[in-house]
């Protein structure tokens, strides 16, 4: 009788411990051309990924093409943490009563609580990732302001450097109210190459293909990517990136933990 009620218990173990990981977010490429568009308001959204991982209890990330002339929703605050991330046109972004218009390339990431809000006043349409997350820890706001808070990075302004295998712009490496480390960067990789060879870190690592394609080995398996796809990489899953295009290639690659 006790074996069997310590056989039934290790059973139930196993099922919650699987109902956890069952609609976490699968490394991968989420492809930009397969992705649904639905409207929303003013607004047409691609949602891309959503579910939890490693460190979040909730990722989720979508792209909003917002109409010349429109907001997507009144300024307002949340709970969770969020990175804007610029595709194509302009994007007039206030938070907390600062002011200022992004283009492509461009990212304004926002602490848990600030009021914010988002107006396309352009004369075309406006096209922008929006990541929004939770992570599984307790979200330190104390952590986030000592950081410096929410900010923005004109993409204008990010010096490129470059070396043997085409370059790099670093965008930010810092923490956050949700993260102990959240870094992102710019690569600019010549025809033919590998950035680095497979390899794994505790970091999860997420890829934003802007120009040209390439493929992504995730776990020894070669995944196409192009601009507009995004690549996610859980912690510690093998990866490695090679430009398949005649011409460089060009990603953002963030790190968060």
């Amino acid at each position: 009788m006790k074996a069997f009620s310590i056989l039934g218990i290790l059973l139930l173990i196993g099922l919650r411990l699987n109902a956890q990981t069952v609609d976490s977010v699968a490394s991968g490429v989420y492809v930009w051309n397969e992705t649904p568009v639905v409207r929303k308001g003013t607004s047409d959204q691609r949602q891309l990924l959503k579910g939890p991982t490693r460190d979040f209890r909730r990722l989720e990330i979508h792209a909003t093409t917002l109409p010349a002339r429109q907001a997507p929703h009144p300024a307002h605050r949340h709970a969770d943490e969020e990175l804007i991330l610029m595709k194509e046109g302009e994007l007039t972004v206030t938070i907390a009563g600062r002011t200022q218009t992004l283009g492509p390339g461009s990212v304004a990431l926002i602490m848990p609580g600030d009021e914010h809000g988002f107006e396309n006043r352009g004369s075309g349409p406006a096209t922008y990732y929006v990541m929004r997350y939770e992570s599984r820890a307790p979200a330190d706001s104390e952590r986030g302001r000592k950081a410096g808070g929410s900010f923005w990075i004109d993409w204008n302004e990010v010096p490129f450097q470059g070396h043997d295998k085409g370059g790099i712009r670093r965008m930010f490496d810092r923490a956050t109210a949700m993260t102990q480390r959240f870094e992102m960067h710019v690569t600019t990789l010549n025809p033919g190459l590998w950035s680095h060879p497979p390899h794994t870190h505790r970091a999860a690592e997420i890829l934003l293909m802007i120009e040209q394609s390439a493929e992504e080995s995730i776990d020894g398996k070669l995944h196409a990517a192009t601009a507009g796809d995004l690549i996610f990489l859980e912690s510690n899953v093998p990866h490695a990136i090679r430009n398949t295009s005649a011409t460089r290639c060009l990603y953002f690659a963030f790190q968060f933990e």
